[in-house]
């Protein structure tokens, strides 16, 4: 299982080579003037006729090469990404005739105001060209995978002299062998921990032999956990052995460690020494306990996972089994979003391109439950991405057929658990949303920007940004302001010096945090916030709705303040609790970071304020002479002694003090 995952590098040079020689539209499309093409009633009429897009004339400017086509909607935002063999044939199926769309497409449609088209070399590079968009942007009416996670595996570092096992999220050709993924960091570190004590492979990282004698033997070989190689306690050659052994135990072959340790209870038991006898025991069924695990589900000892998909109106759920050497090591639930209408192989073709994009490890085979069409691409992707052949299956009988049936069956199961749970999330995040944008009268609601000012009578007065992405807390995009050109308690000039230096940064497109504008800024207080706000973003030239929350003696939200009014809140709504959670939110990213540098100040040394004296300097000294009045008493060839320092240091640091 050592082969390497290159999905990075394709990705990498997939998108180096389309840009190569990239042909890219970006034409605006403020209108449709083409009575066939579908056109949103939000669109404005009073747009400069000359920046009209002629869509049957920019249509026939499609190339009839591969490549990836780029949606976007009425905020420019990127609302579907696709890809094509033939460019031109593709992108003109969206604006003919809506027979056979789906009321998904239908909607996608008559929000497109522009769109833009990268030509690549292969349909190969489309595919994964497609993907790193779909996985940057998140467009709306794409098919998303929702859980982005990393799996642990356990690597035995065989290259080495003297090799360790130990635990890891990226598999990588370094001549070790990795065994996974498996579901649970837990039980891959109860494991590892298992092996410590069976095999007593050491755990630290030191070079060997080159380290041999340079220290003593750590805590784990006086605890029986290690063999000392680091002191020449076991030659190589024995350790290899014990590291043999930990290898066919991990590719579960337990029968040898069972006999060794049943031997050993018997002979401690004989002698006596029942204490020993207990910890042979103990041992045993910690190996039954994972044995137990790992049931034995293919004699064909191959690499598989068996993917099984169920949908539930815009929900879906996939299953995942993954079987290593035969043997099931686990299984994952993992959810989509997705139309209601979609056909079952494009959900699994979406989920197959996202999902193995960001595993590290891929299996020869992966079945699933109905034919794919773009399979044969997919096959070569994914071969390319292991290094050799990978081959997707859709059984139709037999064994095989049941073990997919069984996936399905586990995922339709999984929706209907977590249907409530879903529903209840739902509720409070987008439900909510909803709910405000809704109180508010705005057109769209995806993005709420929070702002608060921290300080103690104007020290460290600091400035927090947190964002909310569809009623849930972005923390990638929050944002700290160390305030600048603001002396002294003024809350106001401290929100209008983070205001402008987050919106100016906005405009110039500075980071992925800020190029991405709000639909909705809410202040932390009324109307007083709220001017602040509006006087920034009128400056700027920026159109923003914005809402100032509003509270009552208790320092609680009672409602919000929008458009020069108050309007009240049902305490009980799940909009008023989304608020509440933003207003918290942003009081303890604020506090936190206000908190921290009083923090840095409180562990200022006076070694700081010598000339010459840095971290590093300041460090070497305390470690030699252990306290600042050491230092004090010391003469200027003491001082130069500690690592680092010279007669010049030295002399400064006795200058300061004398």
């Amino acid at each position: 299982m050592n082969d390497e995952n290159v999905t990075d590098n394709i990705k990498d040079t997939a998108h180096e080579s389309a840009f190569e020689e990239k042909e890219v539209n970006k034409e605006r499309l403020p209108k449709y003037s083409d009575a066939d093409i579908p056109c949103s009633e939000s669109e404005d009429e009073s747009a400069d006729e000359s920046d009209a897009f002629d869509i049957k004339a920019e249509l026939k400017k499609l190339p009839t090469k591969p490549g990836v086509y780029i949606m976007h909607g009425p905020k420019d935002e990127i609302i579907y990404v696709g890809k094509a063999v033939n460019l031109k044939n593709r992108v003109r199926q969206y604006f003919q005739s809506d027979k056979n769309k789906t009321d998904k497409i239908k909607k996608m449609i008559s929000l497109i105001r522009r769109f833009e088209y990268i030509v690549v070399d292969s349909e190969m590079e489309a595919l994964v060209l497609e993907n790193n968009l779909i996985k940057e942007n998140s467009p709306k009416y794409n098919t998303l995978l929702k859980d982005d996670k990393t799996y642990p595996y356990i690597k035995v570092t065989v290259g080495e002299h003297f090799p360790r096992v130990m635990m890891t999220r990226k598999v990588k050709k370094d001549r070790s062998r990795y065994f996974g993924p498996y579901t649970s960091g837990t039980a891959v570190r109860d494991t590892i921990d298992l092996m410590h004590k069976l095999f007593k492979i050491r755990s630290c990282s030191r070079r060997l032999p080159e380290d041999t004698y340079k220290e003593r033997p750590c805590l784990y070989y006086h605890m029986g956990q290690c063999l000392g190689p680091c002191n020449a306690f076991i030659s190589e050659e024995d350790y290899r052995r014990h590291i043999d052994r930990a290898v066919e135990f991990l590719s579960g072959k337990y029968d040898y460690v069972r006999k060794y340790l049943t031997d050993k209870m018997q002979t401690a038991s004989d002698a006596l020494e029942f204490e020993r006898a207990i910890e042979y025991r103990e041992l045993l069924n910690e190996i039954e306990v994972l044995a137990s695990s790992q049931k034995v589900t293919d004699v064909n000892m191959d690499d598989r996972d068996i993917i099984g998909i169920g949908i539930l109106g815009n929900d879906a759920a996939a299953q995942c089994f993954f079987i290593r050497d035969g043997r099931m090591i686990g299984r994952e639930s993992l959810h989509l979003e997705v139309d209601s209408k979609d056909d079952i192989s494009d959900i699994l073709s979406a989920f197959i391109t996202q999902f193995y994009s960001g595993t590290p490890y891929i299996p020869k085979e992966i079945w699933v439950q109905a034919d794919i069409q773009d399979k044969e691409l997919l096959e070569k992707w994914l071969s390319e991405s292991k290094g050799r052949a990978v081959k997707i299956i859709s059984p139709k009988r037999g064994d095989k057929e049941r073990l997919v049936e069984l996936a399905v069956k586990n995922a339709d199961n999984q929706l209907l658990k977590d249907f409530e749970k879903l529903k209840r999330e739902d509720k409070r995040t987008r439900g909510a949303q909803e709910e405000i944008r809704e109180l508010l009268g705005l057109s769209e609601l995806h993005r709420i920007e929070s702002y608060d000012i921290s300080n103690i009578s104007g020290v460290n007065s600091v400035g927090s940004m947190v964002v909310f992405a569809d009623g849930k807390p972005k923390n990638s995009d929050y944002r700290k302001f160390k305030i600048k050109t603001v002396k002294g308690p003024d809350d106001y000039a401290s929100m209008r010096e983070v205001l402008t230096r987050r919106f100016k940064r906005g405009i110039s497109g500075e980071g992925e945090s800020f190029s991405s504008l709000p639909d909705l800024i809410m202040m932390d207080g009324g109307r007083g916030q709220v001017n602040i706000a509006l006087e920034v973003l009128g400056e700027l030239g920026l159109d923003i709705p914005v809402s100032g929350m509003v509270k009552d003696d208790g320092h609680r939200t009672r409602g919000l303040y929008f458009n020069n009014k108050e309007i009240p809140i049902d305490t009980r709504s799940e909009a008023f609790k989304l608020i509440t959670r933003v207003q918290d939110e942003t009081h303890r990213f604020a506090i936190e970071y206000h908190r921290s540098l009083r923090s840095k100040e409180q562990v200022h040394s006076i070694l700081d304020d010598i000339e010459g004296i840095g971290e590093v300097r300041r460090r070497a000294l305390m470690k030699y002479f252990k306290s600042v009045d050491e230092i004090k008493k010391a003469s200027i060839e003491e001082l130069s002694e500690p690592e680092g320092m010279n007669l010049a240091a030295a002399e400064s640091v006795y200058s300061f003090f004398h």
